[in-house]
């Protein structure tokens, strides 16, 4: 029997409280044995709440403590290619949550902390990999069941009721395109097999003002083309009325896949004076909490296992590069050709 593999975990946001909470429950083979954050008290109470071990303020202390075998890197964008490489050269086996970070520059830091240690895991959080109705629609795509992947549609929706905290973070996301459409643009590429060769970005302010302080955009949507002609659609914003909202279809010459078409958290149908509806996920948490199992289960059984993760630091960089087109071409009004030259 292969040893616990012991994990520290740095953030302790709403996502990276949902990681500690899962490594703490839910990841056979795996132990919460540190958590880092700059916040003393949360990292306190958290500590307490699931019985780890050793707590701290400080990422690179966490990093030396020899216990750990590996880090989980949940903090903000803007540290992890940082982080990865701390994390990395103190011989750590890493996850990171994405994006890869926040500019070009600092991805090719990443790419090259985890080329310098071939024998260390190193995987990236795009947890939709690991949803199991996106993963079975790969399956069937691998398969030849529909044919060659002809469009990728995406639609990423967050509620209205998250707005506060949304705003909040606006400054600090690398706008929309990063920080909501990279998913997108990674189903795109996990998809069709085929780089990002073009982007048309769109959007608008059409609510909250501080978007266009940010020369960002409060709904935002995207026409890509791929290196093998493949073509993609997606649309953002955090406003949806009636929870949180992923929609995608893939099609393909021979047929079509759909992935809640409606965002239905089950196949209940509530029926009242109001009308006839259905329920959508609150958040993206409830959304995806199997999948960022799954997607953490996976990094723990590629450390036990001695293999790699399919999920690289080249996708991060690739669809870093995407997104900042995308922006560039929201921001210049132009379709723009996605270079690999940085």
């Amino acid at each position: 029997m292969k040893k616990v593999i012991k994990i520290g975990s740095v953030g302790l946001g709403r996502l990276g409280y949902e990681h500690a909470k899962n490594i703490a429950t839910s990841i056979p083979g795996a132990q919460l044995t540190a958590i880092c954050d700059i916040d003393a008290q949360r990292v306190k109470d958290v500590a307490a709440e699931f019985d780890v071990a050793y707590t701290y303020t400080n990422f690179e202390e966490m990093c030396a403590n020899p216990e750990l075998d590996a880090i989980v890197i949940v903090s903000p964008s803007m540290f992890h290619a940082d982080q990865i490489k701390i994390a990395l050269d103190a011989g750590k086996h890493v996850f990171c949550d994405k994006p890869l970070d926040t500019t070009i520059a600092k991805c090719k830091v990443a790419e090259k902390a985890v080329e310098a240690h071939p024998d260390r895991v190193f995987m990236l959080g795009f947890m939709r990999r690991f949803d199991e109705s996106y993963a079975e629609a790969k399956r069937r795509i691998a398969a030849g069941e529909i044919g060659k992947v002809v469009l990728v549609r995406s639609y990423t929706q967050d509620p209205r009721t998250t707005i506060e905290g949304t705003l909040k973070f606006a400054p600090h996301s690398g706008g929309q395109f990063l920080d909501m459409c990279v998913h997108d643009l990674d189903l795109i590429r996990w998809f069709t097999g085929s780089e990002v060769k073009k982007v048309w970005g769109l959007g608008g302010v059409f609510e909250f003002d501080l978007y266009r302080e940010l020369n960002d955009a409060d709904n935002a949507a995207a026409t890509v083309q791929c290196d093998n002609g493949a073509m993609g659609f997606m649309f953002t914003n955090r406003t949806h009325g009636a929870g949180c909202n992923v929609e995608t279809e893939i099609i393909g010459t021979k047929g079509t896949l759909r992935i809640a078409n409606v965002g239905s958290r089950n196949l209940l149908q509530i029926i009242d004076g109001a009308g006839a509806r259905s329920e959508y996920y609150p958040d993206f948490l409830s959304r995806w909490h199997q999948a960022y199992i799954n997607e953490i289960a996976e990094f723990v059984a590629c450390i036990r296992d001695g293999r790699k993760p399919e999920v690289t630091v080249y996708d991060g960089t690739a669809v870093s590069r995407a997104a900042y087109a995308c922006k560039e071409s929201f921001e210049s009004g132009e379709m723009l050709s996605v270079s690999s030259d940085d």
